[in-house]
């Protein structure tokens, strides 16, 4: 393939000198845990340097073209894997391994544009020798398929008209001592987001859901997830997410669609909180003396056909304490500087159900690109 057109396809995906994009940083963060490597790479090729749209552990967003491994791995139909890059004569002088960051493993496997042009990688690299097993590769390789959906999915949203999504949500529970809140806004003439509540006595059991893509067909990942997590409702929370990745994997899994997911049950009676993360990573709480906290998870999303044993949160809201979760398309329209606080603050002020509308006024002010999400309980003081 001829650089020019490989150039092209680069610039066109828009991405490039563009800040750090959370969806983009929660691969990276996913592979760090995932493979446990110190240094994790979303490498975006552009003429004579390397642009990481992500990066942990390697210190800058930039570096030169020139020597890089991943100008080698581009060129490679599947993931390319370097066990101790000082025993391949061909790299032993590359100055990546004889100076910083001193590499010795490298995997890294081809993110292409909509076209089909290799414009960059998803890499790990050590600096220790390592290698990957069979199973290892493939996960590597769905990750980088889940970078290059969101790069294709950048591209869409900043064109795109409309983006069509559906799936219903009940309405929000009320309770004594608790006050219950979701608002929801379609980018485009449906929702593709999925909220759900579902109460059982002193129970509430609720869930967010985003799948990866447009159209009808997310749409109807989003409803029967809806549909399986509600079934059985004696089972565990982290029964049900089981459950539910099983079959999403036999359904979906060789469509290389995920879905991010939290699945949560509180008890009203005692505040205790159970949360099943499946690579979503934005759930938070607001403590009642103005400190927040966010609920970090390395759970893999559903449906990517890799059934590893999850571990379910356990967290307490005490009075006056707020949990939110919401879905990422709000990270569109909050500022970059002060992410969340703004929504935060406004819980301080006002009621769970104004701050949701306040998260939706924004989405509409800001012309958010994407379906916009979020559901607060607040344990009322």
């Amino acid at each position: 393939m001829e650089e020019a057109q490989r150039q092209r396809a680069v610039e066109a995906l828009g991405v490039l000198d563009t800040p750090p994009d959370e969806r983009v940083d929660r691969v990276a963060r996913l592979a760090q845990e995932m493979f446990d490597v110190p240094m994790v790479s979303v490498t975006l090729l552009d003429n004579d340097r390397q642009f990481r749209m992500s990066e942990i552990g390697l210190g800058s967003r930039e570096a030169p073209r020139r020597d890089a491994f991943c100008d080698l791995a581009i060129r490679e139909p599947d993931t390319m894997v370097v066990e101790d890059a000082t025993a391949v004569p061909s790299l032993a002088a590359n100055p990546f391994v004889a100076g910083d960051p001193h590499l010795r493993f490298y995997a890294g496997h081809p993110l292409k544009a909509p076209g089909g042009e290799p414009v960059g990688t998803l890499c790990i690299l050590d600096t220790r020798p390592r290698s990957l097993d069979a199973r290892q590769r493939e996960l590597l390789r769905e990750l980088a398929l889940w970078v290059q959906s969101e790069l294709t999915h950048t591209r869409e949203r900043e064109g795109a008209a409309s983006i069509q999504r559906a799936v219903l949500s009940a309405p929000a529970p009320k309770a004594t001592g608790w006050s219950f809140a979701s608002a929801a806004r379609p980018a485009g003439a449906l929702l593709g987001d999925m909220h759900d509540w579902h109460t059982r006595g002193e129970t509430v059991r609720f869930t967010l859901a985003d799948v990866m893509g447009k159209g009808a067909g997310p749409a109807m990942i989003a409803a029967g997830l809806r549909g399986s997590l509600r079934t059985a409702p004696d089972r565990s929370v982290l029964e049900a997410v089981e459950e539910a990745d099983e079959l999403l994997s036999e359904v979906i899994g060789e469509t290389h669609t995920f879905v991010t997911a939290v699945h949560a049950q509180l008890s009203m009676a005692t505040g205790d909180l159970t949360i099943v993360d499946a690579g979503h990573s934005l759930s938070f709480v607001l403590r009642s003396d103005d400190t927040w906290e966010p609920v970090r998870s390395t759970g893999l999303p559903l449906g990517t056909g890799f059934l590893e044993p999850r571990a379910p949160v356990d967290l307490r809201l005490n009075p006056g304490d707020v949990f939110l979760v919401c879905s990422d398309g709000l990270l569109d329209v909050l500022d970059e500087d002060d992410p969340f606080g703004h929504v935060l603050r406004t819980l301080r002020d006002r009621e769970p159900t104004g701050a949701a509308l306040e998260a939706v006024r924004l989405a509409r002010d800001r012309d958010a690109p994407d379906d916009v999400t979020v559901m607060i309980i607040r344990r009322d003081a």
